[in-house]
This record gives C-alpha cells, sequence and structure tokens, in this order.
C-alpha cells in the first residue's frame, strides 16, 4: 500500500536526488536499518567535507509550500536574512536580494496535500527558480512526507545539520516525529504543541466563585470530575464546550495503534476513537455542548469564542490561543485563562523540511537552524505569539520568568507554567500516512449521527464509502468490538 502511495512521488523523487544541491538523497527503497545508519555516516562526512569546500551558487527564489502564514510570520520575525515581505504578504526579500515566494493552499480536504503533490512531481524538471526549496507538513501526515521510499524530505545531515548535536535542546516526540523510520530525521519543527484548557474568568466566577487557574484546575483534572463541574455549569445556563469536536484530539492522540500499519491497507479504528463517540453523544443528550454547534473551524465554531457566548472553555494549544481565539475575542484582554486539561494531549505541529532538489541548499539550512533551533529566536516567538516552542530549555526559563513570559491576551498569566509539564510527558499516538483523511471523516460522518441526521450504522458505513474515496488502495476498515 505504501508504495502505491508513494509511487509517483517517489519516481520523480528518484531523479530529484541527482539534482540535490547538498548531500545525497538520503535512504533508498529498500535499504534496511544498517544501511541506513552507514548512508547517515556518510551524509555526515560529505556535509562536514562540504564546509571546508567553496560554496555553491545558490538559486535567487526559494519557494515555500505551506497552508497559512504562521511559518512566514515566524521567519519575518526572527530570521536576520529578512529585508522587507511585500505588502500583500507573498514575498519576503533577503538581504541578498534573494526572494522567498510563498505559496499557500488551504489545508482542509487535504487541498493542500494535493497542491504540494502535484508540484512535487515536477520538481525534477523544473526549472531551478520553481523548484519546492521548504515545505511544511502537519503531525496529521508528516509520516508521508518523511518517508525513506519516497525521499521528498531531504535528510538534515545532508544539509550539514546534525539533529544529535543542532536539535538535541529539542523535545524529543517532535524528532521522533520528523524522522522516518529507519530513525532518520527529515524535518525540523519550531512549536511544541501541548494542550491546555482555556476558560472564561467570568463564567468562572459566577459559578464556582473562583477565577484561580488552580482551583478551576481542580474542577477540571480529570474525566469524571470534569463531568460533574459540566452538570453545576449546565445549571448556570453555560456549556462546557462548544462543541463535540473540541474533544476529539484528546482522545484521538491517545490511540494505541495507528490507523492503518506500515505495509497493510486496512484502516483499523482503535476502541478510544469510538470512546469519543460515545462519551459525545452522551454529552450532546446531557446539555453539556451546545446543540447549534456542530464541529470546528465554521462561524458558529468562531462566534463561540465571542462575548455572548455561553461556552466556558476550550482545548487548545498554545498557537490554537495566538491564532484561533484571540482573533475570534470581541471583548477585553484578561477575560480568558489557562488551566491544566482534563487528559494529556498534544494538538498539531508544523513541520520544516529541506524539498529533495533544492537548489538552494544553504538558505535552506539557515533557515530551518534560525527558526527551529536557535534558542534566542524562538523565546523571542514565545514572547511575541505566546508559541510554545520547541528548545526544553527555553521553556523551563519562560515557565520561571513570568516578568517577560505573561500573556496580556491572559491577562497577565504566564501560561507556560502550565505547558511545560504538559509537554515533558507527551507520548505520541502512532502515526499513519493517513491521518488526516481519517481524523476529518471520521468526525464528518458520525458528526452526522451525533446530529440526528443519521443512525450509528449508517455512520459507520459511510465513513467507509468516504474513506475509500479517498484513498482508494484501502481494502478493508475494522471497527473495535
Amino acid at each position: 500500500m505504501k508504495k502505491k502511495m508513494v509511487s509517483m512521488l517517489l519516481a520523480a523523487a528518484i531523479t530529484a536526488g541527482t539534482l540535490a544541491g547538498c548531500g545525497g538523497s538520503g535512504t533508498q527503497a529498500g535499504g534496511d536499518a544498517a544501511s541506513a545508519s552507514a548512508s547517515q555516516d556518510t551524509a555526515a562526512d560529505t556535509a562536514s567535507a562540504s564546509q571546508d569546500a567553496p560554496a555553491a551558487e545558490e538559486g535567487k527564489v526559494i519557494n515555500v509550500y505551506c497552508w497559512n502564514d504562521e511559518f512566514q510570520r515566524r521567519v519575518d520575525a526572527v530570521y536576520p536574512e529578512v529585508a522587507e515581505t511585500s505588502a500583500d504578504g507573498t514575498v519576503t526579500t533577503l538581504n541578498d536580494g534573494t526572494e522567498i515566494h510563498w505559496i499557500i493552499n488551504p489545508n482542509q480536504d487535504g487541498v493542500y496535500q494535493q497542491k504540494l503533490d502535484e508540484a512535487l512531481l515536477n520538481q525534477a524538471s523544473a526549472a531551478a527558480d520553481d523548484k519546492i526549496d521548504i515545505f511544511l507538513s502537519e503531525t496529521d501526515y508528516v509520516n508521508k512526507y518523511t518517508d525513506a521510499e519516497a525521499d521528498v524530505a531531504m535528510p538534515l545531515t545532508d544539509l550539514g545539520i546534525n539533529p544529535d548535536t543542532d536539535l538535541a535542546d529539542q523535545y524529543s516526540f517532535t524528532r521522533v516525529t520528523a524522522s522516518d523510520a529507519n530513525g532518520v530525521q527529515r524535518g525540523s519543527t519550531w512549536q511544541c504543541c501541548p494542550g491546555l484548557l482555556v476558560y472564561r474568568r467570568d463564567i468562572a466566577m459566577d459559578v464556582f466563585g473562583t477565577d484561580d487557574p488552580e482551583a478551576v484546575g481542580e474542577k477540571v483534572k480529570d474525566w469524571d470530575t470534569l463531568k460533574k463541574t459540566a452538570e453545576e455549569l449546565k445549571a448556570k445556563g453555560y456549556y462546557t464546550f462548544s462543541s463535540y469536536a473540541d474533544t476529539f484530539r484528546l482522545y484521538g492522540n491517545s490511540i494505541d495503534q495507528p490507523w492503518v500499519a506500515p505495509g497493510e491497507t486496512v484502516i483499523k479504528i482503535d476502541k478510544k476513537i469510538m470512546n469519543w463517540v460515545n462519551d459525545s453523544k452522551e454529552w450532546l443528550d446531557a446539555g453539556y455542548f451546545d446543540k447549534n454547534i456542530k464541529g470546528q473551524w465554521n462561524a458558529d465554531w468562531n462566534q463561540a469564542m465571542g462575548s455572548s457566548s455561553k461556552v466556558f472553555a476550550f482545548l487548545f494549544p498554545a498557537w490554537g490561543i495566538d491564532f484561533t481565539l484571540s482573533p475570534n475575542w470581541d471583548g477585553e484582554n484578561g477575560a480568558w485563562a489557562v488551566t491544566n486539561p482534563p487528559q494529556e494531549y498534544n494538538w498539531g505541529g508544523s513541520y520544516v523540511h529541506a524539498c529533495t532538489g533544492t537548489d538552494n541548499p544553504q538558505h535552506v539550512k539557515d533557515i530551518i537552524l534560525s527558526v527551529t533551533a536557535n534558542k534566542d529566536n524562538l523565546l523571542r516567538i514565545s514572547k511575541e505569539y505566546t508559541d510554545f516552542t520547541n528548545t526544553t530549555s527555553g521553556m523551563q526559563e519562560a515557565a520561571a520568568d513570568d516578568a517577560n513570559f505573561s500573556s496580556e491576551f491572559l491577562g497577565g498569566q504566564n501560561a507556560f507554567k502550565y505547558f511545560a509539564p504538559v509537554a515533558e510527558n507527551i507520548v505520541i499516538a502512532p502515526l499513519s500516512a493517513y491521518d488526516q483523511g481519517c481524523v476529518e471523516l471520521i468526525q464528518n460522518t458520525f458528526g452526522d449521527y451525533l446530529q440526528g441526521q443519521i443512525d450509528y450504522d449508517r455512520a459507520k458505513s459511510n465513513f467507509e464509502t468516504a474513506i475509500k474515496e479517498r484513498y482508494p488502495e484501502i481494502t478493508e476498515i475494522q471497527w473495535p468490538e
């Protein structure tokens, strides 16, 4: 199945590998762990030797594929070579005249992946300034692109980056997530995405008589306790969360098996996913969710973050506060606070990859190191965006530094005190290349069930149909007993 999935990418990548601007093309298809290790050692030696050789001439355009302007804002904020960015945000000019072209397509419904895959197919034959130099992936589909057989994301050692030294301070699970099955790291990220419970202070005061994060944390410390608290909130006319979709990542992030095991064509639904369906039905019927809000990333969900809403809390990582909650809030700063979630979880993560065939390997290396490995730069990102960034020592410092890391939006609260302990205990769920489609479609089809539009068995049938339409190579869907 994997070969079916990546065969077209692989055909292009093998050819593109001969055009890579720095080092080799990484582990070849069919190589075992020993050959991968030897290949990595050779790449490291080559990268080391190349530091003494004259640098090859770089291209004049760096093409970056992503799904929003989050990475661009971080590059513009901390990369020292940035001179200016165009008014429309599509081009960033560097001090040496090189232009970064930002190619943005929406992530939902697989559109971004489709556009990226089309461009990857043309990578070998593309003109130098049309080649992809950097592309981003999300945790939901990162291992599709870090796959050694596909070889579209360069091993970092081929750029002259040594993950064991240059990225030693990163959270270990992010390094594992960005690596192929042989343990070769093929990407890096500036962010770590532990999640918290973000709540309305005024609602907490009305229901609990306190908005203190420690006291509220006790009211939401586990699912059984939170269920009792949900009754208190309901009695006062409030919803605990806006939608059944708000809780999905806590269940989905703790699955015991991947949606699709390596080399298989069978989707295996983890029991914890079906626990989410059953628990969501119970909570929806009990009135703990707002029945008028159907899913996420829609107008109703956005409005639930406004001052007229009766929703008590959301479950967000740091990017969710900066990128989603803050823009949707129409009241004064200080109305929201964070505390521990009922269950530790991770939501998201944007991984930065050097594309095989780039004609800008030195620029790409510099950008990756500047934005994902430079501790001072990452702390600056954390200050400016309340982003939980990817150095363990930096986040420990931020957690202890109320003076410099308090959030104006959160009324002066230092959210890093709560994020850091969650991050240190995250064990990433087993991943597959099919995660984005499975996660989207299981919520869509069972969302119809939760809304009373179809029955339970029809939801299962609809999922089977929808997932096979998106991934025709899937031969079977197995449901837990």
